[in-house]
């Protein structure tokens, strides 16, 4: 991904982040609570096998679309 994909990428992650924060459900292995900016991470690299910096430019508009679902459907 080029470095400017990446960045914005990575503003959109902060931004899903933002909005998740309280949002995701208990679990028994964090008691002081989820961390949602590692969610959105571990997420991208759960669907797409690889960082969201090593995923291709020709992605972004999926990503992107993956990301903002992510933000609608807290889990």
């Amino acid at each position: 991904m080029q470095q400017e994909n990446a960045k914005k990428i990575w503003q959109l992650i902060l931004a899903t982040g933002d909005s998740l924060k309280g949002a995701l459900p208990d679990h028994p292995n964090h008691p002081k609570g989820r961390n949602p900016y590692a969610h959105v991470s571990l997420e991208i690299k759960n669907k797409y096998g690889c960082s969201y910096k090593d995923i291709p430019d020709d992605k972004i508009e999926e990503l992107t679309v993956f990301i903002k679902f992510l933000a609608d459907n807290p889990n």
